[in-house]
């Protein structure tokens, strides 16, 4: 099937007749001169006027980069920039043991945080690998993945570091 271009004119059944004003990988945007603008399938029943010969690309720049970024995430360990809040910028944190005659431990909390979200990361990649293994049957996955829900949960304490709420860790509905 060949595309046409930008500019081509057609007859549409529903619509009347109508221009090409774009082209995505799945569909022609027209411009009916009686129904405005619609979508129809690339491979829609029309009769064409006069097909314009134009160079079509066919797939947005928006959709590769969607599409790259699905893959991205979903096979490699490149996570998303997670930021501290701002009010532990540059802080530390502070061990005291107990007994008086040990000496305190100092930890940049930039640090910590990063240490903090490279488990988050690890989780995340570890849950993909059970959602998508082929050895373990269905029962095994929902055991599996209810300890790491678990493993979420308990790392809740640490969501006052992070700037987004929206990248917090996350329990159980409702527990923890």
């Amino acid at each position: 099937m060949k595309l046409l271009g930008i500019g081509s004119r057609i007859n549409h059944s529903d619509y009347g007749k109508g221009v090409v004003t774009n082209v995505t990988s799945q569909h022609y945007w027209v411009t009916f001169i009686d129904n405005g603008l619609e979508t129809i399938d690339l491979d829609a029943e029309f009769d064409v006027i006069e097909a314009s010969e134009d160079e079509v690309d066919t797939i947005s720049f928006y959709e590769v980069e969607s599409s790259l970024r699905q893959i991205l995430k979903k096979w490699s360990d490149v996570s998303e920039v997670v930021s501290i809040a701002d009010k532990w910028k540059g802080g530390k944190l502070i061990f005291e043991p107990g007994d008086t005659n040990l000496q305190g431990k100092e930890l940049p909390i930039d640090t910590f945080f990063h240490k903090i979200t490279m488990v988050r990361d690890r989780l995340r990649v570890m849950e993909q690998k059970i959602n998508s293994s082929k050895n373990l049957d269905e029962q095994e996955k929902i055991d599996l993945q209810q300890y790491i829900t678990r493993s979420y949960g308990s790392l809740t304490s640490f969501n006052v570091l992070f700037k987004l709420k929206s990248q917090q860790f996350r329990g159980q509905s409702g527990k923890g």
